[in-house]
This record gives structure tokens, sequence and C-alpha cells, in this order.
């Protein structure tokens, strides 16, 4: 069975990120208001593979099976029974960035037949806007732009910073940052961008489920910078709400995947609101309900709230753990920060729909007949 275990691949995306001016296909996703990479996500594995202690797999190839469970806006988290204050909840307004792959061909094609349904059900929704990054040098001016447009329309924006060292363990989306200096370094500018309006930070997709691939002492390190970037992200602006990664209910079990964000700072109030599930897979939104509920529950956490990804979970996963451009996917539960469901704070369409993963079209390219498919 192919069980992929990348996170993002990067290239371009469809949908609310964009995709970034002549950095190759190993690149990822983001804003367009500056050029820079743009990431494309790759599903990850349906079932956790049977490597080394810590989160999971690698990138896409070819892996055993795994068995297990289980991966945006949110609360906080703290000790067992401790009740924690909840972040300035996500307002019910998604901002919807002006510049995708989605909407540059929804504009160039007024006559297509299948301009409606793509626009209407795809183009119209709000959507991640994902910052690689390589262009560290503008990423606070590329920040800001989102987020002041979100602020200037009384909408949130959802965004998602992408360059952790090691990134995707060497898979389509490898990539990152030289080191973790760096990193933080740019997690600071990225930071300086955020503004003082709401914003939801999902942060560093799949480096926390993924990172078996990583020797413990590397793994040490990504989670001590991780739990610092969240920290760093919210003193600049209280009223960010940041998301750590954690995997997919067809992943890890709760109990062994709760362990990990726990060292990456998802448990402290001071760096995390909650956690973030199936960014790359396409799992069923009731299982990551069960899931998202559990993982925060063996974190051993009160008031610890999780955002879905649902921009590609329509059908569910297949049944044969196929992760690449898998035939017959629809598009899940449109984005939304009022669930009804207790403790999942929001559905959010994080790698936008319409982006193929490689076998049906470039890595990350938009793909308008991928678009059409799972909008209909």
């Amino acid at each position: 069975m192919v069980a992929a275990a990348s996170a993002v691949v990067v290239a371009g995306v469809v949908s609310g990120v964009v995709s970034a001016a002549g950095e190759g296909r190993r690149e990822a996703p983001e804003a367009r208001p500056v050029t820079s990479a743009s990431p494309r996500l790759v599903p990850l594995p349906a079932v956790p593979s049977t490597s080394p202690p810590a989160t999971v797999s690698a990138s896409p190839s070819v892996r055993p099976r795994r068995t297990s469970a289980p991966p945006s806006a949110s609360p906080s988290a703290q000790k067992p029974g401790a009740k924690r204050k909840r972040t300035v909840p996500v307002s019910a307004r998604l901002h919807r960035h002006p510049a995708s792959r989605v909407l540059d061909w929804v504009r160039a094609h007024p006559g297509d037949p299948r301009r409606p349904v793509i626009e209407s059900r795809t183009a119209e929704q709000s959507a991640a806007v994902w910052f690689a990054d390589r262009s560290p040098d503008t990423v606070t001016a590329r920040v800001r732009a989102v987020t002041s447009g979100g602020a200037a329309q009384g909408r949130v924006p959802v965004v998602v910073p992408y360059a952790t060292p090691g990134r995707d363990c060497g898979g389509h989306s490898e990539g990152g940052a030289p080191d973790f200096a760096a990193y933080d370094d740019r997690i600071d500018r990225f930071a300086a961008g955020l503004g003082s309006g709401e914003a939801v930070v999902i942060l560093e997709p799949d480096s926390v489920a993924q990172a078996d691939c990583l020797s413990a002492g590397q793994r040490a390190e990504r989670f001590a910078s991780l739990a610092r970037a969240g920290r760093v992200l919210k003193e600049a602006n209280a009223r960010a709400r940041v998301h750590h990664d954690a995997g997919h209910s067809g992943w890890h079990t709760p109990a062994r995947q709760a362990d990990l964000p726990r060292r990456a700072g998802a448990a402290s109030p001071a760096s995390s609101d909650g956690i973030l599930s199936n960014v790359s897979n396409f799992h069923g939104t009731d299982d990551e309900i069960t899931y998202d509920r559990a993982v925060p529950d063996a974190l051993g956490t009160a008031g610890l709230g999780a955002v879905i990804a649902t921009s590609r979970n329509g059908n569910g996963a297949p049944a044969d753990g196929e992760w690449c451009d898998p035939a017959g996917r629809r598009l899940g539960r449109a984005p939304t920060p009022t669930t009804g469901e207790a403790r999942i704070d929001a559905h959010l369409w994080v790698k936008p729909p319409g982006g193929s993963d490689g076998c049906k079209g470039a890595s990350g390219t938009g793909c308008e007949w991928l678009a059409y498919r799972k909008s209909r």
C-alpha cells in the first residue's frame, strides 16, 4: 500500500493559498502579496507506521500499514481539571484572501461551463494562506498584507507558517529554514506581521506528528522551537489563536499523539489554543471530532480546543489508503468557526481544494478539473 507521510508538497496550490514565482517544485505555499514559495500538501498515511517512537511518517513512499488512530482556531489548556482562560472566540466571518490560483482560473475562464460550480463552491470560500518561507526578509510585510486585509473587512485570516528545519523529512515538501536559529528568526518576523486583530495561526502542519525521521535530539530541538514559536506568536498578538499539529484519526493513537504536542507546547496556554487535525488526509469529520476530543483528554488539559481540516474529506479516506490524488474525493464541510460541536472550534480549509498531490497534475499546482470534481 502506498502510504504517503508527507505534509505539504511544494509548488503551487489552488484556492486560498498562493503560488510563488520561480522557486521550483520543492517549495511550499505562500501569500501572494509578495512573491514567495507555495506548498502543496500531500496526504499523510491512512494508517501510522511502525517506525521509531515519537511521531510519524516521512515522505511519500511505500510503508507498512499503520494501526491506529489519528489531524483551524480555539481555546487553551492547562493541568488536569484546571480551567484555562480562553482566547477571544473567533468571529463568524473568515477572511478570503483575494489572490489564489483558483480565483485566477475563475477570472480567466468566464465562459467555461465548470466555472459557476468552481466559483460558488470553492473560490468563494475562505482558505488558509501559507508562508513557506523562502523569503524571510519580506515575511513580515507579506503576513501584514494578509492580516491587515482581513482586519479592514472585519474578517479573520487563517495563516500557516511552514518552514521548520527538516520539513517533510526530505519528501516532496522538503526544505524549511537551514537551522533552528534561522527558524526562530523567521517566526519572530512572522509574528511581527500579525497585527492586533483576530487571526488563526496553523503552526507547522505535520511537524509534530511527522517526526519519526528525526533523532531524539533533533525531535527535542524541533519541539522546543515549536513551543517557543507558539509563545512568540501569542505574545505578538493576544487575539491570535495558535493551533499545533495533531496528525489525524488514522495515524497515531490519541494517547501516543498526545505526548508529542505536549512536548511542542500544545498543552501550555502561553503557546497554544488547541490542536489541528486532518490537514493532509481525507478522514471524515465525525472520526476527527472523536479523535480531537480524545487527544486533549490524553493531554490532561481542560479547555483545549481543536480545528479540523475539511477541504477534501467529504467522502472520507480511501479504503486502500491511497494518498496521491485518490479518485472520488469531495469537498467536506464549509469553513466555519461555528461547528455546533463541543470543543471543536472550527472547520477550516487549511489545504486549499483543487490542488494536485502530484499524480494527476504537477505537484501542488491547481487543476481546474480537480477543483470541479471535488466541488460537484
